[in-house]
């Protein structure tokens, strides 16, 4: 059974930066697709970035220019750099792994890391 771990969260300062890292095992890293995601008190899961199996990256408009989604398929990791960090970055932060493969389809979730930005 596949498991991905985040781990990097914390309490920074307004402008700070972060990198969270999240880590799988137990499935084929290197074939599956990879978002972030976080989750705000009271909202719903908003989908930030991702990373695909060949290293195209995508990015929600509110952190492109601030966040850099990467992957390092040896250690089964991907990573995501944070700068210039705004309180309303407040969250916890999932990873998301993802295989599409005709009837078989696997999708793995992180038990999310917080991330907390205040002065």
């Amino acid at each position: 059974q596949g498991q991905l771990v985040e781990s990097g969260g914390g309490l920074v300062q307004p402008g700070g930066s972060l990198v969270l890292s999240c880590v799988g095992s137990g499935f084929n890293f290197s074939m599956f697709a990879i978002n972030w995601y976080r989750q705000a008190p009271g909202a719903g899961r908003e989908l930030l970035a991702g990373i695909t199996t060949d290293g195209k990256r995508n990015y929600r408009d509110s952190v492109k220019g601030r966040f850099t989604i990467s992957r390092d398929n040896a250690k089964n990791t991907v990573y995501l750099q944070m700068n210039s960090l705004k309180p309303e970055d407040t969250a916890v932060y999932f990873c998301y792994a993802e295989r599409r493969q005709f009837l078989d389809d696997r999708e793995y979730w992180g038990q999310g890391t917080q991330v907390t930005v205040s002065s």
